[in-house]
């Protein structure tokens, strides 16, 4: 395709679908990641509430840790899996029409343009001069919003989540286990909310709401689940039960 007389695409500026994508996987990231600093927390602070054994603490949080990060996996998993399928589907029933009823398609894709703005004449030149260059591109971009080079593996994205909730849960792990014992569980507090109001604000920040409002949200949510569990766990330890 000659390309000579097309403006330059500046070269700082971002364009096509990439910046939106990458957002995307690192809002997912930064939400895997909050998962595993709460879940992981919850459970060694809870068993830290019955005990000050480091043995059953390491293990507990240990279990949660490879729990959680399949949990979150298979979820993801699973869940792109349907998205991936359902967007081939639509793919293959898009390229199979354009083999059939190729004109009609044709007037299909002038009259979406035509109905964003542009006259019968100018809609129907676009239509044409897309439909030479990629009629399923075209279409899929224009009837369906997808890019046929865009559809996210279940691989990918079952890798990408349990690494960010395994990184989430490092931090919980390390501040449980590493301190004193007389400090461990108020540290693993302080720790903990620190990092959730920075994983709150990133998320907003991705996101583009209040960044505040996010902070104290995950935050409030993180102290209730930590109170909680250590309550449990102490008025278990307290009790003789454990």
């Amino acid at each position: 395709m000659d390309t000579a007389g097309a403006p330059a695409l500046h070269q700082n500026e971002p364009h096509g679908n990439d910046i939106a994508h990458r957002l995307n996987w690192l809002r997912a990231g930064v939400l895997g990641a909050n998962d595993g600093i709460v879940s992981v927390a919850a459970i060694v602070v809870g068993v830290a509430g019955a005990t000050s054994a480091t043995g059953p603490i390491l293990t507990a949080g240990a279990a949660g840790l490879v729990g959680g990060a399949i949990s979150m996996a298979l979820g993801e998993y699973v869940s792109v899996s349907s998205q991936s399928d359902s967007q081939k589907a639509l793919i293959e029933k898009e390229r199979r029409e354009l083999e059939e009823e190729p004109e009609e398609e044709l007037a299909e894709l002038a009259a979406i343009y035509q109905s964003k703005g542009l006259s019968q004449a100018t809609a129907q030149a676009v239509a044409r001069e897309l439909t030479e260059h990629d009629a399923l591109s075209a279409h899929l971009s224009a009837e369906l919003n997808i890019d046929q080079e865009d559809i996210v593996s279940p691989w990918h994205a079952a890798l990408a989540s349990a690494i960010a909730f395994v990184v989430g849960a490092i931090l919980p792990m390390l501040a449980i286990l590493l301190p004193p014992e007389n400090i461990r569980v108020p540290l693993t507090f302080a720790a903990v909310l620190v990092a959730l109001a920075a994983t709150g604000s990133v998320g907003a920040w991705l996101g583009g709401s209040s960044k505040s409002r996010a902070a104290v949200r995950v935050v409030v949510g993180g102290a209730l689940a930590l109170a909680a569990t250590f309550a449990i766990g102490n008025f278990l330890g307290a009790t003789g039960v454990v």
